[in-house]
């Protein structure tokens, strides 16, 4: 039996009761926390609030204003609407709301929180810029209640559902944190390899500036782009658009010169065009392209960015920087090294947003087919 026909059949014939989550539990705000309060009251018990990273934490207290099992939501904000799933001693901000059941003998925590991780979006309000999703409107959110005549009965169903997405959300964190532990590995790997592979001493190479070794260091100038053309527009943060009109050709570095990412290396070849935040920086003969890469990429450029609030990085700085310049062949056999370390973390890096996703998606699908009741009307 496949598991659509387990799944059909598992729920086949349940009677379901429409009620709301204004009539099988309680709902409150939490309260305002400064940073300067949470700086001055620091302990162990968890403080959440409408951030989305680490869970909704955002710092620690030495009190807690809840203890037990409950389900906050975002009330305010981009993440208006994110359910989360609560357990312990803890606090949350007044950009929350927290869920307490009234009766825990019909209503599985787990449950309600699957619920409403699918129905809870439907019901944000998104007037005036700030989505919302108050009190009142979450009072109003349908819920589904599998044999309400048969409560223990309802609680096994709810709690097979249960099991089922917990093991979903498991597999999924497994994979995750597999995939990223991977992927700390290949780069503390990478990481290492290059740095000794790219440490000279004083007298054991010649040492040239990078305006000895380029043909040109200057900035493009591309402020036009757009999502068709014939070629690529590269900026600070690689591929940003394309041009029917290209600019540059052959093999090339871009290094973003101003702003958040000023440092930044890219290597890049073919027909192109680049953007005027971005440094064009073109090798000579004598410097290989792929050993340019990971030698800029090593040095950390944006180091020697100058400016406050907008970190730069100037052409005339990069052409007096001087680097070590190891024979033609030792260049390659270097290059050829940190490349397969680049492309094997590259892989992984791809990877893991790509199998993240489709764990997710997979979750989704049994999550809807184990959610999906008729409604009252049908």
């Amino acid at each position: 039996m496949s598991e659509n026909d387990y799944l059909k059949r598992f729920l086949d014939g349940v009677e379901i009761e429409w009620t709301t989550v204004g009539n099988v539990a309680t709902l409150r705000r939490g309260r305002v926390m400064s940073k300067e309060y949470l700086r001055d009251n620091a302990g162990e018990y968890p403080v959440f609030s409408s951030q989305t990273a680490n869970n909704g934490m955002i710092g620690e207290i030495d009190s807690f204003d809840f203890d037990g099992e409950f389900i906050s939501w975002t009330t305010d904000g981009a993440n208006a609407g994110t359910v989360f799933y609560r357990r312990g001693k803890f606090s949350i901000t007044n950009v929350c709301g927290l869920i307490k059941i009234i009766d825990e003998t019909r209503l599985n925590y787990r449950y309600l929180f699957y619920w409403l991780t699918i129905e809870a979006q439907k019901h944000v309000y998104s007037g005036m810029g700030n989505p919302k999703l108050m009190s009142n409107q979450v009072e109003r959110i349908p819920i589904p209640i599998p044999c309400p005549s048969n409560p223990k009965k309802s609680l096994e169903i709810q709690g097979v559902i249960v099991r089922i997405l917990d093991a979903f959300t498991e597999l999924t964190a497994e994979l995750t944190a597999e995939l990223t532990a991977e992927l700390t590995a290949r780069k503390k790997q990478y990481n290492y390899y290059r740095d000794q592979l790219l440490r000279f001493e004083d007298g054991e190479v010649e040492w040239k500036t990078l305006g000895e070794i380029t043909t040109s260091i200057a900035s493009g100038r591309n402020k036009a782009r757009s999502n068709e053309g014939a070629f690529p527009v590269y900026g600070s943060t690689g591929q940003i658009g394309f041009t029917n009109e290209a600019a540059y050709s052959g093999q090339a570095l871009l290094v973003a010169r101003v702003g958040a990412n000023c440092g930044r290396v890219n290597a890049v070849s073919g027909e192109y065009d680049v953007s005027d935040n971005t440094l064009v920086v073109c090798p000579d003969d004598t410097w290989n392209i792929r050993f340019a890469y990971h030698q800029l990429t090593h040095m950390h450029l944006n180091q020697y960015a100058v400016g406050g609030g907008q970190p730069l990085v100037t052409g005339s700085l990069l052409k007096g920087l001087r680097i070590p310049l190891p024979p033609m062949k030792q260049q390659e056999r270097i290059a050829a090294i940190l490349d397969k370390f680049d492309a094997l973390t590259n892989s992984i890096n791809e990877g893991l947003p790509h199998e993240i996703e489709l764990r997710q998606k997979q979750y989704e699908y049994y999550r809807d087919l184990l959610l999906s009741f008729p409604k009252a009307s049908q």
